[in-house]
């Protein structure tokens, strides 16, 4: 396995779990190729944190490469409610395009 990724793991429970280190983790599964562990991180990552534009916008895309298109979809749609809210105006641009892609591509 990845050093990093186990690395990473080990602290899952631990004091530093939080969004920022599941989304980590999940960019890291994203680098190994192995988008539905990455999918369950960045998951994570936004039910600790349901405001964390970017890990909506990672969680769209490890859904892509996963193959479940309906619920990448979905993920950008959150995405890009959450991101308009905040005011992060080019994570919801990044995540309209990414979802007209994926709409176009069905």
């Amino acid at each position: 396995m990845n050093p990093r990724i186990e690395s990473l793991e080990k602290m899952i429970g631990g004091p530093r779990d939080g969004a920022l280190l599941r989304f980590s983790l999940g960019n890291e599964y994203l680098k190994a190729e192995a988008p539905r562990q990455a999918a369950d991180c960045f998951r994570a990552a936004v039910d600790r944190d349901p405001n964390y534009s970017a890990a909506w916008k990672a969680l769209g895309k490890a859904l892509t490469q996963a193959g479940e298109s309906a619920a990448a979809a979905d993920a950008y749609s959150d995405g890009i409610r959450v991101a308009e809210a905040r005011g992060d105006i080019q994570a919801a641009k990044e995540m309209k395009v990414f979802l007209r892609r994926l709409q176009k591509s069905a």
